[in-house]
């Protein structure tokens, strides 16, 4: 309803009906936290009575009050905030108030942001109540919504603090209670908008069996055969035909069951609909001229894909200007951008924006791997030829059959065991990923419309390089499997069929690159799984791919083999602040292990987090106990780098790198051209048309880059790791101190990152194609900047 962020007038109407006609209202009542009820409040709602027991233990509640002057409050057009005054009637008797019931009896939801308490009997400082919730009408709840203050105040020391689950105050312990089995839910029922629970599902609704068996999709998590994370549970009824699997909803239905409070917020969602009108309108120009085309769903030639970048009509950027100041509409703001992009034109994407033909040398083909868009597979090679982890039972002998002669007009004079020994040799390597799959995948036709498919043609890969003595990599051979035939072995060329047939080689790498990053990299590792403990710890991770080793005399005690590796460098830094800002805010308020051992809250969480949302797991040895306060600091320092920074390297680069899709093609339409084939003729004759015949087609390109772009975006509200979007989310001196030093340290790496990528003798930190590193700076210091910025850690995951 507020598709173009407007003040929803139905809404506004129903209230003042409400209010005026029908005097049903909105009212708070407040709950001391440091006086006790000595008897049941027998004349309350039966809502209420899952709150009350009879041992006295309960905060008093005060009278209701009513929200004032709602049905008179005059509104703008574009959706906004507004305050409004509420006056209670308490005294001392009824000690501080800690907690808040709310009960809105009007037709529609609102959105409660804040509520501030003033002049409150006794007490001199205004209680701040954080609600950021969206608060439904009376009959849609079984109980009353409730919010705790988040400071505790002291009466004997005159102090407000923050407090650990085990001293909540005991006047609003119930309360806090049974809040807790309302977020959990009975495990039951369809969940709808308006409730909020957080449970857990298998992932039973990846097909659709009621269409036949070509629709049939295995359950994944509930087993050991498929063990698999948990998703949020929406309760969608069964399919007919398969009891044990979940009804889907249609393609562009976004409806899909999350706690209102965690969906995007209304300017998050105009930028989001601006985003995606645009892509539409970039894909419906792109496909009405590919029409008269005489291959209507091929790219030609280069100067044919960099069509969908160049031209158009455009808006004056100072006409654009002065029309996105007059109006406050987001989702036009957005359409109206006065930044140099191009309506129903994809935006330049950064690898070709500096130099279109850069993308294509060796030296960006290894760059991309320790500064790209995933750059957290790369190892180090230990052993030659690459072997292999596969069952030679099931597989057979997966040993690559690379050798030194293939290497070595390459190698700088070096040998193999050289290069070894002097830990050179590096390997991008997918073989054992892809090589189980490959015949179902190649055997498989994909549709992207009725009347469009295609049918993949993938390899499984190994690509070797060399670390040369300036800090960059340099491929060596890239191995071509395909189950039960030899493996082919290609080396660098830059001329004639050879130099064609290297670039084919060097895409059909990016292929399996792509695909691990989209579906591992970014999907399963970061957004719904942390794997295993240790493999998300960063020092772990770059320890374990065997790309630095152990030396307490370096920074963070780690020795990088790649010294020129802009990810790993980036990365610690900010993984080292996040462990001190963890570690400083933990310790304020855990003071021994003992304390951590005794929060019975924290072992609740833990316990459901272990055991339900990784059930198939949950007996693994690498679960922490949660016993101690390392345990802790280090498990709070994994979850935010995973959600913020880590995120952030494999999420924002996207469009940047493969928004120009000849870079890193998501998918290979036929194998290499074999000699007498019409294909290597025209590989011959016309190289860029063979490449891009093999590489993704133009509709499924476009439909691609469409989505990637709207996955890159910062949005208007975005908040950045360091920041905070309240004033009010603590009071406590020792928490604000320790955050502004976070904040401050986080300063110092920007300026490092700076510094870094203004250096000439790194080289990775730019490349060939002058794109700087920027994908893990923190933007703390943001001036506003959105959209596609290849830089800022956002505060969490959001999409």
């Amino acid at each position: 309803k507020n598709v173009l962020d407007l003040h929803d007038y139905g809404a506004s109407f129903l209230d003042w009906v409400y209010e005026t006609i029908l005097h049903k209202r909105v009212s708070i009542q407040l709950i001391s936290s440091t006086h006790c009820d000595p008897c049941m409040y027998f004349n309350l709602e039966l809502r209420m009575k899952s709150y009350i027991q009879a041992n006295g233990s309960n905060g008093k509640i005060g009278k209701a009050a009513f929200i004032e002057d709602w049905g008179t409050k005059k509104s703008a057009v574009a959706a906004g905030e507004a305050s409004f005054s509420v006056t209670f009637e308490w005294d001392d008797s009824m000690g501080v108030p800690g907690a808040l019931l709310i009960k809105n009896h009007h037709r529609r939801q609102f959105y409660l942001k804040t509520v501030e308490l003033e002049h409150v009997p006794g007490h001199d400082e205004t209680i701040h109540f954080v609600c950021n919730s969206w608060v439904y009408p009376t009959h849609r709840y079984s109980y009353d919504r409730i919010f705790f203050a988040n400071q505790y105040s002291d009466l004997i020391w005159m102090i407000s603090q923050a407090y650990l689950p085990s001293s909540t105050p005991k006047p609003l312990l119930p309360y806090r209670n049974q809040e807790l089995i309302n977020l959990r839910g009975t495990g039951s029922g369809m969940l709808k908008e308006w409730d909020r629970v957080y449970d857990y599902a298998y992932y039973n609704d990846l097909g659709a069996p009621d269409k036949g068996p070509d629709y049939e999709r295995r359950v994944l998590g509930g087993s050991q055969e498929y063990p698999y994370p948990r998703r949020a549970r929406t309760g969608r009824e069964p399919t007919k035909t398969d009891p044990n699997s979940e009804k889907r909803l249609c393609l562009l239905n976004l409806n899909i069951y999350v706690p209102r409070d965690e969906r995007f917020g209304h300017i998050k969602f105009s930028d989001f609909s601006a985003y995606a009108a645009k892509s539409i309108g970039q894909v419906i120009r792109a496909e009405i001229k590919a029409v008269f085309d005489r291959t209507p769903n091929e790219f030609d030639s280069f100067d044919d894909v960099m069509k969908l970048y160049k031209g158009s009509s455009d808006v004056p950027k100072q006409k654009a200007k002065n029309i996105r100041k007059n109006i406050n509409l987001e989702l036009l703001r957005e359409l109206l951008r006065n930044d140099g992009e191009k309506l129903f034109k994809f935006p330049m994407p950064d690898v070709i924006k500096d130099n279109q033909s850069a993308w294509r040398t060796d030296e960006e083909f290894g760059r991309e791997m320790v500064a790209g868009v995933n750059p957290v597979v790369i190892r180090r090679l230990e052993e030659f030829p690459p072997a292999s982890k596969l069952d030679p039972n099931e597989y057979g002998d997966q040993t690559s059959s690379m050798t030194e002669e293939h290497i070595r007009p390459n190698m700088n004079g070096l040998t193999v065991k050289q290069a070894l020994e002097e830990n050179k040799l590096f390997i991008l390597d997918h073989h054992d990923t892809l090589m189980p799959y490959l015949t179902k995948i190649n055997s498989t036709v994909l549709k992207i419309i009725k009347i469009i498919s295609i049918e993949p043609k993938i390899y499984a890969t190994r690509t070797v390089l060399l670390l040369k003595d300036d800090g960059t990599l340099k491929p060596l051979a890239i191995e071509l499997s395909l189950p039960n035939k030899d493996s082919e072995i290609y080396t660098p060329a830059e001329d004639g069929v050879e130099g064609t047939i290297w670039q084919l080689a060097k895409a059909y790498a990016a292929v399996n690159d792509s695909g691990y990053h989209q579906l591992i990299s970014h999907w399963l590792y970061q957004l719904i799984y942390l794997r295993d403990f240790h493999n998300s710890v960063m020092k772990f991770v770059i320890l374990y791919r065997g790309v630095a080793v152990k030396d307490p005399s370096q920074p963070h005690g780690l020795k990088l083999l790649i010294e020129d590796y802009p990810f790993a460098i980036d990365g610690l830094e900010i993984w080292s602040a996040i462990q001190t800002w963890v570690h400083d805010y933990c310790s304020i308020y855990y003071h021994s292990d003992e304390m951590v051992r005794n929060d019975s809250e924290l072992e609740s969480w833990w316990t459901e987090l272990r055991t339900e949302g990784h059930g198939d797991k949950k007996d693994e040895a690498w679960w922490p106990k949660m016993n101690t306060r390392a345990d802790l600091i280090d498990t709070c320092t994994i979850i935010i780098w995973v959600a913020s920074a880590l995120h952030a390297a494999v999420n924002f680069g996207q469009y940047p790198y493969a928004g120009y899709l000849p870079n890193r093609p998501t998918v290979s339409r036929r194998f290499m051209p074999e000699p007498g084939t019409p294909e290597y003729a025209e590989l011959e004759s016309n190289p860029e048309k063979a490449f891009l015949k093999t590489i993704t087609s133009q509709l499924q390109t476009l439909l691609g880059v469409s989505l990637i772009e709207i996955l890159s975006r910062h949005s208007t509200d975005e908040i950045y790791l360091g920041q905070n979007v309240s004033p009010y989310w603590t009071l406590d001196t020792s928490a604000l101190q320790a955050f502004k030093r976070f904040g401050e340290k986080l300063k110092d790496i920007e300026r490092g990152i700076e510094e870094r990528n203004k250096d000439k003798c790194l080289k990775n930190r730019n490349g060939l194609v002058n794109v700087p590193y920027t994908l893990l700076y923190p933007n703390i210091s943001s001036n506003g900047e959105v959209g596609l910025t290849s830089k800022g850690i956002p505060n969490s995951i959001s999409i």
